[in-house]
C-alpha cells in the first residue's frame, strides 16, 4: 500500500513523502531505520481493476474523536485507582466496541508486553493518536505523571471538541435556512412558473426583464433537468475537492479571517486553540520548540500555521516567543501577546497562555450562542430580496395583463 507520510528529522526540518509499506506499522520502521519521527501517515487511495477508487484505511478505520476522549480519560482514571497499564488496556480493549480502535488497543498492549512504552505503541498508529496525545504521554512516562499526563490531554482534546461543536451548532441554523431556500426554489421555477409563463404566452405581452429572467431559468430547468441536476452536483463536488487543494484551503482560510463577524470569531478560536495546546504541552514537560511544532499541526487556518512555524524558527535563535505575537496582531489580538510576554518574565508562561485560552473559549461560547441573532437579520435581508425579486418578476406582469383586460 502506499502512503503519504510527514516525518521531523533530529534538525526539526519536516518531510513530506509518499512511500510504499505494508502498513503504518512498516511506515513507522521505514522512518525509524531513517532517523526520522514520523509525524503523520494518510493512506493513499488503491485502484482496483475495475478503475474503481478504494480507501481501506478510511472510513471504517476511523476512530471517532469522543472514542479517543474517552480512552485517554478512562486509562488515566484506572491509572489513578491503581490497576497496571497493561491490565488497564486489557479492560479498555474489551469495552471497546469500534473493531478497529479494539485491534489498535490490543497492539498498544502487545507493544507495551515487548517492553515498549504507551507512546512508542502510539506512533506506531498515527492515524488514530494525535501528536499532541503522544507528546503528552511521552512527558508524563518521563516525568512518573502519566496518569495526570493522561487526564490534561483528553481535557486538552475535549475542550477542542466541544469548541468544534459549537461552532457547528451555531451554523447549522443558517445552513437549514439556505438549504430550504434552495429547495423552495427549485420548486417555484420548476412548478409554479412554467404555469404562470403559459398564461402570460396566451395574453401575447411584453415582459419585464426580471421575468423574462425568471422564466429562462424555468425554462433551463425544465428542458434540461438532468443536466442541471449534474451542473449542481458538480458544483458540489468542485467546491468539495477544491476546498482540499492547497489554493481551495488558503481562500477558505482567508474568507474565514474577513468575514464580518465570523472573522473575529475565527480569531478568537484560533487564539484559544494554540494558547490552550501550548499550555498542555508546556505544562506536562515538552520542550518549547516540539510544543510548537505541535501546535502548528493543532490549529487549522494555515495562516496561523506559518506563524507558528515562524514562532519555532524565531525560538531557536534565541528571541521571545511573545515578540512574534505581537508582531501579528492582526492574526493574534494584542492581548495574546501582552499576556505570553508577562508568562516569559514571570516564569509563569504555561499558566498565562491557560488564562488566554480560558478567556477566548468564553468569548467564543458566548457569541456563538448569539451566532443566530447576528446572522439571523442577514439571512432575513437575503431571504427578502429573493422572495421580492420573484413577487415582482411574476406578479407585476399579472397587474399589468388584468389592467389590459379592464
Amino acid at each position: 500500500m502506499k502512503f503519504n507520510v510527514r516525518t521531523i528529522d533530529n534538525a526539526g526540518v519536516h518531510h513530506e513523502e509518499v512511500i510504499e509499506a505494508a502498513d503504518l506499522n512498516a511506515v513507522y520502521v521505514q522512518a525509524k531505520e531513517k532517523g526520522l519521527t514520523l509525524i503523520g501517515g494518510t493512506e493513499l487511495a488503491v485502484r482496483a481493476p475495475g478503475g474503481f477508487h478504494f480507501n481501506f484505511g478510511g472510513h471504517f478505520g476511523k476512530v471517532k474523536m469522543v472514542e479517543k476522549i474517552n480512552f485517554a480519560r478512562n486509562l488515566s482514571s484506572m491509572l489513578d485507582a491503581g490497576l497496571a497499564l497493561s491490565r488497564a488496556l486489557t479492560v479498555l480493549e474489551k469495552q471497546t466496541k469500534r473493531k478497529y480502535f479494539k485491534e489498535v488497543i490490543g497492539s498498544l498492549n502487545k507493544s507495551i508486553g515487548q517492553g515498549k512504552t504507551l507512546s512508542e505503541g502510539m506512533k506506531e498508529y498515527p492515524d488514530v493518536f494525535p501528536g499532541l496525545m503522544i507528546s503528552m504521554v511521552k512527558a508524563g512516562e518521563e516525568s512518573g505523571s502519566l496518569a495526570p499526563s493522561l487526564r490534561g490531554v483528553s481535557g486538552q482534546m475535549d475542550n477542542n471538541y466541544k469548541l468544534t461543536q459549537k461552532i457547528k451548532g451555531a451554523m447549522m441554523y443558517p445552513g437549514i435556512i439556505m438549504c430550504a431556500m434552495v429547495v423552495i426554489g427549485f420548486f417555484m421555477l420548476t412548478f409554479v412558473v412554467p404555469t404562470l409563463a403559459s398564461t402570460f404566452n396566451q395574453f401575447g405581452s411584453k415582459l419585464p426583464a426580471s421575468t423574462q429572467l425568471v422564466i429562462g431559468m424555468s425554462n433551463f430547468l425544465k428542458g434540461h433537468f438532468f443536466l442541471s441536476i449534474f451542473i449542481i452536483v458538480a458544483l458540489v463536488l468542485f467546491v468539495r475537492f477544491g476546498s482540499k487543494t492547497a489554493k481551495g484551503k488558503r481562500f477558505i482560510d482567508y474568507a474565514l479571517l474577513h468575514i464580518p463577524t465570523i472573522g473575529q470569531i475565527s480569531k478568537e478560536i484560533n487564539s484559544a486553540r494554540t494558547a490552550r495546546t501550548l499550555s498542555s504541552l508546556l505544562s506536562a514537560g515538552v520542550d518549547v520548540v516540539v510544543a510548537t511544532q505541535i501546535t502548528a499541526d493543532v490549529v487549522q487556518n494555515s495562516y496561523y500555521k506559518e506563524v507558528l512555524k515562524l514562532v519555532e524558527q524565531r525560538i531557536q535563535k534565541g528571541e521571545p516567543i511573545a515578540t512574534i505575537f505581537t508582531e501579528r496582531e492582526n492574526l493574534y489580538p494584542t492581548f495574546v501577546g501582552e499576556m505570553i510576554s508577562v508568562g516569559e518574565e514571570t516564569g509563569q508562561l504555561a499558566q498565562m497562555l491557560l488564562g488566554v485560552a480560558v478567556f477566548y473559549e468564553n468569548e467564543v461560547d458566548q457569541k456563538t450562542k448569539d451566532m443566530s441573532a447576528i446572522i439571523e437579520p442577514f439571512l432575513m435581508v437575503f431571504i427578502g430580496l429573493g422572495v421580492g425579486f420573484f413577487a415582482i418578476s411574476m406578479i407585476a406582469p399579472i397587474y399589468s395583463l388584468s389592467s389590459a383586460i379592464s
